[in-house]
């Protein structure tokens, strides 16, 4: 074998393997025939130092890539979107220049857009995937767009491995499936030689990309910025949202079962709320701190495959994000709305995070082929709402009409023509960098695996035990045993114990060797804030709680668990044989908000059911309502039944515990809504 290139060695096993492969294939080229020497790294003006424009094959590969649909995007094409505003609460004077992060108590308008990225518009919203979390604020100073995702690292440290990633998880080429999903050989043959990918591994396996609502998410940033003051001073900055009513997320089999029971179960569950008055909140935090302070971590932020830990830099709440109207037409705003990570406001600046540097280039690109035209910023989703000059003129789908002579800058022939401003206007940071240009990049991205393990151990053992079943499941969907055994070598890196977990599930006789670091494997603490359960928060607001009824039920019982259910925050909704409603014990009619065999309790929190005996028989023979309490059970929900619907627990074979209670206690229902019955899932389903 070859020896391997100095330039590679970030790469661990996938850089020996990838090289292997070099030599025996035919050379990698451009679309013009030029065989290209380095396919993993970007053009930098040394090590550390932004990407280069002069990278005429990064360019030609983003390009390409950015134009694949039309018009749908190439990726995040399933969203949904909300306007809001942005309030500031705590001022960074101090550190930036920007108006919309100095001026407390200004509401700024937004518009903010939630997608999963690897399926299509006609997809489901529940598939296992990333969230992209992107907001548009319409500031006094320009639009600012924050474009990120809800894990805040990455596959890739470098832009030009992106449409690599992107092709080995969409649906494969030569048959069009799967779709919306990550478990098939091509996205996990990448990821086997791809040892930088290790820690969003352990992301998207894990149950972050299972969200139970888009109101109970977090936000990223993804990337280091820099904010800047009046002085010139730089400070690193990463941005954070942070869900109002904490984060939650669904069980797989529920996943799997809202994906059929309701395709668009995250955007009705927005609409809704938002239609009824609600609204969906985060805290906006930042984490600051300086390039001295960097220079000690043990790792590089400029590696969008790490995180800064918050032990390490803790966040500082600065703001709120409210959504709280949904768009009146959903093409105009929600599809034509364009994000591009280089609209940004004086004050704030780039850092020289590769893959950030490629998305600079990248989103503008796939704005001009997605909606036709340069001129894509006038339509009024994307159009500033302050003041704006400049002398770009024509092009396709022109919509304003500028009057006058002059469209350029300077000029002599017009006293009201826009001129720059070098003191209100925007400015990068100076910066006095040197080194040695070319494809290569610095040894502190080498480390793959010291924060992959950092996330494992930070997982409770429920959280654990799903990370290691989604594992199992993806891998167990690839065809290539080679593969199976490649990643089941990473994963003896990031975690012995983890690996074993793995092999068993896949029924391997034998494991394999454990893959090479390029560097050694770091024994980070854990890190608090990287579990849901253990930072879940103790409430059922935001939520919504089912009542089973049919003729014959108990009125009484209905309005007590209504009332308490409410008063927590949570919404309620009627569930009945038939969606006409039921007439009650009283002789009172009571409407239905959903018909038993199309409103299953995959849909919901927590489950009661308000029988009579003669009801309770009945259904006990019915498949969607033993499907209803057996399901609810299964996926750890609390479950109310007064004495009429025993009969449909015993017929589902619901053995009583903490989470199973009686429907005449509503206050307990509800303390035991608020979370998941975790201790009962070992009774009901077999983990990794």
């Amino acid at each position: 074998m070859a020896k391997k290139p100095t330039r590679d060695a970030h790469l661990g096993n996938g850089g020996e393997l990838h090289q292997q492969a070099n030599a025996e294939h035919p050379p990698l080229t451009t679309q013009q025939g030029l065989v290209i020497s380095d396919n993993q790294n970007s053009l930098r003006s040394h090590p550390q130092g932004p990407t280069l424009l002069e990278d005429f094959i990064l360019r030609e590969k983003i390009t390409h890539f950015d134009h694949e649909r039309i018009p749908e995007r190439v990726v995040h094409a399933r969203g949904t979107g909300a306007h809001g505003f942005f309030e500031l609460t705590h001022s960074l004077e101090a550190y930036t220049t920007a108006q919309v992060l100095t001026e407390v108590g200004v509401k700024t308008p937004v518009f903010s857009r939630i997608s999963t990225v690897a399926g299509g518009s006609g997809s489901s919203d529940t598939p296992r995937d990333v969230r992209g979390f992107a907001i548009k604020l319409y500031t006094a100073q320009g639009n600012w767009d924050i474009v990120g995702n809800n894990i805040p690292v990455f596959f890739i440290q470098d832009a030009i491995k992106f449409p690599d990633l992107v092709h080995a998880v969409k649906m494969e080429p030569d048959r069009g499936f799967p779709q919306a999903a990550s478990a098939h050989d091509t996205f996990w043959d990448f990821i086997s030689l791809t040892p930088e990918a290790m820690h969003m591994v352990m992301w998207i396996m894990s149950d972050r990309t299972l969200a139970r609502s888009l109101r109970m998410i977090e936000g990223f940033g993804v990337h280091s910025f820099r904010l800047i003051n009046a002085d010139g001073h730089p400070t690193f900055v990463k941005f954070h949202w942070r869900p109002k009513l904490g984060m939650q997320s669904t069980v797989w089999d529920e996943t799997v079962k809202i994906a059929g029971a309701d395709p668009d179960f995250h955007r009705r569950e927005l609409f809704e709320v938002l239609g009824a008055g609600e609204v969906a909140e985060w805290e906006f935090a930042v984490q600051l701190f300086t390039q001295a302070e960097a220079d000690k971590f043990p790792f590089n932020h400029l590696d969008a495959t790490k995180l800064i830990p918050e032990e390490l830099v803790p966040l500082q709440v600065i703001g709120r994000l409210v959504l709280d109207r949904w768009p009146d037409n959903f093409f105009a705003e929600t599809e034509q709305v364009a994000f591009c990570p280089s609209h940004l406001v004086p004050g704030i600046d780039f850092s020289n995070d590769p893959l950030l540097q490629g998305r600079l280039f990248s989103y503008l690109d796939t704005q001009l082929s997605r909606l036709g035209s340069a001129n894509f910023t006038q339509l009024p989703i994307n159009a500033p709402k302050c003041p704006f000059a400049h002398q770009q003129r024509d092009g396709h789908m022109q919509m304003t009409q500028p009057a006058g002579r002059v469209a350029y800058e300077p000029n002599t022939l017009s006293a009201d023509a826009p001129r720059a401003d070098r003191a209100k206007g925007f400015a990068s940071v100076a910066l006095d960098e040197g080194g040695e240009r070319g494809r290569v990049r610095a040894a502190s991205f080498a480390d793959h695996y010291s924060q992959a393990r950092q996330f494992w151990i930070s997982q409770s053992e429920p959280e654990q035990a799903h990370l290691a079943s989604a594992l199992v499941f993806e891998l167990s969907k690839v065809e290539h045993p080679h593969v199976r055994e490649a990643m089941v070598a990473h994963l003896l890196v990031i975690d012995e114990a983890l690996g074993q977990r793995v092999a068993d599930g896949l029924g391997m006789d034998k494991l394999p060797a454990p893959a090479t670091p390029a560097q050694p494997v770091m024994d980070l603490p854990p890190s608090a804030a990287l579990s849901i359960i253990d930072n879940a928060k103790d409430t059922l607001e935001g939520r919504c709680v089912a009542i089973l009824v049919d003729d014959g039920s108990d009125g009484a019982a209905v309005a007590a668990l209504k009332k308490a259910v409410e008063a927590a925050g949570a919404r309620v909704k009627i569930v009945a044989p038939k969606v006409g409603g039921v007439t009650l014990a009283n002789g009172k009619k009571l409407a239905a908000d959903g018909q038993l065999a199309g409103t299953p309790s995959v849909l919901f929190d927590a489950v009661a059911l308000v029988l009579s005996d003669a009801a309770g028989k009945a259904l006990s023979r019915e498949a969607a309502a033993v499907d209803f309490v057996r399901d609810a059970f299964g996926h750890l929900k609390a479950v109310a039944a007064d004495a009429g619907a025993q009969a449909v627990l015993k017929a589902a074979g619901i053995q009583a515990d903490a989470g199973v209670l009686g429907a005449d206690d509503a206050d307990a229902f509800v303390a035991a809504a608020c979370t998941r019955q975790w201790a009962r899932e070992p009774s009901v389903r077999t983990l990794a």
